[in-house]
């Protein structure tokens, strides 16, 4: 990832009100080999300290991929960046070969941070159903969902009371329930046993082999 990649797009960029072309990502066979995501050059500092420096890589449609690295490197500060949550001196992103200005990243991406837990007061079913109407998943994806990362047994605590382990199957339920075709994700795996990772990662290739893929960060997991 500390290759810089110097190319150019054909296509301009896409406009403030212009649709996110996202249809082409997904079922079809001929996506399976198409750039989806390409990051030509990330370059990130604070002060004087270099954060990232030239990082460039592909995502094609269907692929899963993990960031590997200790504590420290940038991996968050690089997520946060390519959502375009984290302003920085550069950040070249294209989206199926146009240039995808931060503004318009959050209709292509979904991040979900580290160590965050949304509506702490409330019920676990409770956030859950709200995301789902948010995006419009029916009852069964949301069963189906909650059967998948085990949180039956905790519908009814409040997030706030939810242990860590817990909280982790949470925020990948949300992210599953999501319809983004690119799922950003901060450490997702941190809290769960070598079965429950094997488990979950057969989730996540089944999301991505239909059209949305994920992007993985973890530190402690080799080979996402």
């Amino acid at each position: 990832m500390d290759g810089v990649l110097h190319l150019a797009s054909p296509d301009p960029p896409i406009g403030r009100n212009t649709p996110l072309p996202v249809e082409a990502a997904c079922v079809s066979e001929q996506a399976d080999d198409q750039t989806l995501l390409r990051v030509d050059s990330i370059n990130k500092q604070y002060a004087d300290q270099v954060v990232l420096a030239n990082v460039a890589f592909d995502i094609q449609a269907g692929e899963i991929i993990g960031i590997i690295g200790p504590n420290g490197a940038g991996k968050t500060t690089l997520l946060e960046v390519l959502a375009g949550i984290l302003p920085a001196k550069s950040s070249d992103v294209h989206w199926l070969g146009r240039l995808l200005p931060p503004s318009r990243r959050r209709e292509a991406m979904f991040y979900l941070p580290d160590g965050v837990r949304p509506y702490q007061d409330q019920p676990v079913t409770r956030v859950l159903s709200f995301f789902a109407d948010v995006y419009r998943r029916s009852s069964d994806e949301i069963t189906t969902t909650i059967q998948a990362v085990g949180l039956t047994p905790v519908l009814h605590k409040r997030v706030h009371s939810l242990s860590k382990g817990y909280g982790r199957r949470l925020l990948l339920a949300l992210g599953l329930l999501t319809p983004h075709p690119l799922l950003l994700m901060d450490e997702p795996f941190d809290g769960f046993d070598l079965r429950q990772i094997r488990r979950h990662r057969r989730r996540l290739a089944r999301r991505s082999r239909y059209g949305p893929h994920v992007c993985p960060c973890d530190s402690s997991i080799a080979g996402c």
